[in-house]
């Protein structure tokens, strides 16, 4: 079947849960989803999954999950995250995936908010953050328990076992197949919450059309390159699927050309996982090849000698194709040689397989795209939002322009407005902000989804994004900054492990920098004068390759990282600069009448 004629599917079926269905009738006993289990992968087939789907949704139906409610899912990366998310739907119900980094009082937010008359939850641990706000919240009918969590306090609440509610299977009734025949493509399927980057999260509403229309460029994105190879493509999931990018792009995507998804252990294991897995595609935030970069670069200097000299040819002839200077004969000859020295050993490391890394979420330094492109690695930056589903946009696998975020997806419409936002409009845009109608009106107006992006359209139709409107610095000078821009140029020193740039209304730049643990440990530890040095180092080269305005003139050093944990990382990555700010922000002023570095 040819691209043309498969890329039809994505017009007839009628929602998420009717492709699902449709694709299991057609791949039956092929495996769909797999994960570790005492040591070994196991795997569940459509056949499988499509069993669970139809129990747990009958099951949720007698629970009270009526058409258009609200149930709350809060589950680690696993098969049965995808089968609670397609049972929900397929009963009429909407998912409101939750992040598993929550606090009690995130998750007695989302359940106000949401208005949920039902939760998933999986283990013990999570349930212990959720199972409080649900007492405070009320309005619970019952609360599905993946795993069993022991003795821990319920509350009075009613809490219904996972595989007892497959076992029971809803005590008859139609089935989930034919009870997501009355799903439209224009009813909502999630609701999927904003990360938080600038304040209190805001659910947006997603059609099944939406998430549909995604699926369908995403297909032609590889489709139209001639490297698709429907039912044969293998995903490894590590995102959080509450994430509207792998909900999509790791998810419902691979279910809709019939691959296999693998959900990996932790991120910690996520290499170990790849050589083992072999994936085909992978999806991923730079924050992620950023660490690769990293890691990759200081076992190179390590071990030095021919291998680092090797190595560092790889890049340098690799980054001159890529920006078609021209190889000489010798340099060509050298260039098919380091293939089999260097590239081959690269590949090899992600599982030999790997057609391409997809980028999103943030953006992408420009160096680390040109690194992997020179090893042999295709890294394809794409873009989008959550309200658009989230992607609207991507590099082509042969067509890659690494400083742009590529064309618009096909059924996908892009214009600049007179301010420069990037507005979007198609049937991946949102339906719309949870119970919140200003706001709606505010980001959707005449169908068109305004992004808060700036960016511009070059000649080929490539998205070039240059910066947030929301996060863009003006100096006192009235420079406009892209502080995203400064950070990644800094990100790309081994000594700087994370940074957030501040300066808006003043004359220059300064900075809160996590260093780099290695640096820590080698340089006396975060206190020392050893360490504000190469710091100082590390700021003097970055801001060689920034232009005046951009330089970073004070730094300050942040005593722990970024993480989700202290709620200055998003579960997507992106450094929450209001919490940075609430937390840091005296410091940093205090960086304008201090020397160099505090």
């Amino acid at each position: 079947m040819d691209a043309g004629d498969y890329g039809q599917r994505y017009d007839r079926w009628r929602s998420l849960p009717h492709m699902f269905f449709d694709k299991g009738q057609e791949l039956r006993d092929r495996p769909l989803f797999w994960a570790k289990s005492n040591g070994t992968w196991q795997s569940m087939t459509w056949q499988q999954a499509g069993a669970q789907v139809d129990a747990l949704c009958r099951s949720l139906r007698t629970l009270g999950m009526d058409p258009g409610e609200r149930v709350l899912l809060i589950a680690e990366n696993r098969p049965e995250w995808a089968i609670a998310d397609l049972a929900i739907m397929a009963g009429g119900g909407v998912a409101v995936p939750a992040y598993t980094t929550n606090t009690e009082d995130d998750n007695f937010y989302l359940l106000q908010d949401s208005g949920a008359k039902l939760a998933i939850v999986s283990t013990p641990a999570l349930a212990k953050r959720l199972l409080p706000a649900a007492r405070r919240y009320g309005e619970l009918s019952a609360i599905v328990a993946m795993d069993d969590w022991g003795d821990i306090d319920r509350f009075g609440l009613r809490v219904e076992g996972w595989d007892e509610l497959l076992r029971r299977d809803g005590g008859g009734g139609d089935s989930a197949a034919a009870m997501a025949e009355s799903i439209k493509r224009t009813d909502t399927s999630c609701i999927i919450y904003t990360s938080g980057t600038g304040g209190v999260p805001k659910g947006v509403m997603l059609s099944h059309g939406a998430i549909l229309c995604n699926s369908f460029g995403a297909y032609h994105l590889f489709a139209d390159s001639g490297l698709l190879e429907l039912h044969d493509e293998t995903f490894l999931s590590f995102l959080p699927l509450s994430h509207s990018y792998e909900h999509t792009a790791g998810l419902f995507f691979p279910m809709s050309i019939g691959a296999q998804i693998y959900y990996a252990e932790s991120i910690d294991k996520l290499s170990a996982n790849m050589a083992e897995v072999s994936p085909t595609i992978m999806t991923a935030v730079p924050r992620l090849y950023e660490s690769m970069y990293q890691r990759i670069v200081t076992g190179v200097e390590r071990k030095g000698g021919l291998s680092a000299k090797l190595f560092n040819k790889t890049i340098e002839l690799g980054r001159k194709q890529y920006e078609n200077a021209g190889l000489s004969f010798f340099d060509a000859l050298t260039d098919k040689v380091l293939d089999k020295l260097v590239r081959a050993k690269v590949a090899a490391r992600f599982g030999g397989r790997l057609k391409a890394f997809v980028s999103g979420g943030a953006p992408l330094n420009y160096d680390i795209g040109t690194f992997f492109h020179a090893l042999g690695v295709r890294l394809l930056q794409g873009y989008g939002q959550t309200e658009t589903a989230p992607v609207v946009s991507c590099n082509p696998p042969l067509g890659i322009k690494m400083h742009t975020v590529g064309p618009a997806f096909p059924a996908v419409e892009v214009k600049i407005a007179g301010d420069g936002e990037i507005l979007v409009r198609g049937e991946l845009t949102m339906q719309g902000y949870w119970r919140r109608p200003e706001e709606t009106a505010e980001a959707l107006r005449d169908g068109w989804v305004h992004t808060g992006d700036i960016g511009r359209i070059d000649e080929d139709g490539y998205i070039q994004i240059t910066d947030r409107k929301k996060d863009i610095i003006v100096n006192s000078g009235g420079d406009n900054v892209s502080p995203q821009r400064v950070e990644g140029v800094l990100t790309l020193e081994p000594e700087v492990e994370q940074v957030m740039v501040y300066g808006d209304k003043k004359p220059h730049l300064v900075a809160l920098i996590v260093a780099d643990p290695d640096t820590i440990k080698a340089k006396g530890g975060v206190d020392s004068a050893e360490l504000r040095a190469a710091l100082g180092a590390a700021v003097d080269r970055a801001n060689k390759a920034l232009s005046r305005h951009e330089q970073v003139r004070g730094f300050s050093i942040a005593p722990e990282p970024f993480t989700t944990e202290n709620e200055m990382l998003t579960p997507s990555l992106k450094i929450r600069r209001h919490k940075i700010k609430e937390r840091y922000g005296g410091e940093l002023e205090g960086l304008y009448g201090r020397g160099r570095a505090a």
